[in-house]
């Protein structure tokens, strides 16, 4: 017998592990989603066009603005980080499923990634719609356990000199990564720098790449 790993929710970095079970309000989901597409009011496509862009575009946006304005404000950053919950709630991030944020630094040694070991709480208010494997046992259990071996999988092989940190986000806490800036953005204007943050970045399964140089 196949595996559906559409509606099993299997990532391919994790291919061992068993699918997790949908949830009562998942099939509800789907089943609504089914009759729509049926009916002929919605198309799959259309379901996965609007899916990927509050997952990729429009919900991290949100988070990308405050990263880039913490590279280009100093006074701003250090707010930041010592009062992550009252400097968001400033810029409008909070409510549902953003009530208590921290944001934690990148450094040359210390490189940050977030888990949330007992369910899937994530800071929608910055970060937009979680990513499926994101909510997969398989990474909720061996990022906690074998970090280094989880970033690599991912494509992010960190030296053994630099420090991880896994942090736990809850219904009390959650967390949002700032990555570090990459070179060759000096003359970046704030606006420039926020599109190069990437969702990936602010969980800490990425870090940032340094913008391509066209030579005209």
């Amino acid at each position: 017998m196949t595996i559906d790993q559409k509606n099993t929710n299997i990532d391919p970095r994790f291919p061992h592990h068993h699918p997790r079970p949908q949830s009562f309000w998942e099939a509800r989901a789907k089943a609504l989603e089914s009759l729509l597409i049926e009916k002929g009011h919605l198309s799959s496509d259309a379901i996965e066009r609007v899916i990927k862009h509050y997952e990729h575009e429009l919900g991290p946006m949100n988070g990308a603005k405050v990263v880039a304005k913490a590279w280009t404000d100093p006074a701003f950053k250090q707010r930041l980080l010592e009062d992550s919950e009252t400097v968001l709630r400033e810029l409008g991030y909070y409510g549902l499923q953003g009530e208590h944020i921290r944001v934690v630094e990148n450094t040359d040694t210390v490189h940050n990634v977030v888990v949330c070991t007992l369910c899937s709480c994530y800071p929608w208010p910055l970060l937009g719609l979680p990513p499926s494997w994101y909510k997969e046992p398989a990474y909720r259990a061996r990022v906690v356990k074998e970090p280094r071996q989880v970033l690599k999988e991912f494509g992010l092989d960190l030296p053994d000199s630099v420090e991880i940190r896994v942090w736990d986000s809850s219904s009390e806490i959650r967390f949002m990564v700032l990555p570090q800036r990459p070179e060759g953005t000096e003359g970046m204007t704030e606006e420039e720098l926020a599109k190069l943050v990437t969702r990936d970045s602010m969980i800490g399964v990425a870090k940032i790449e340094p913008p391509k140089v066209t030579v005209g």
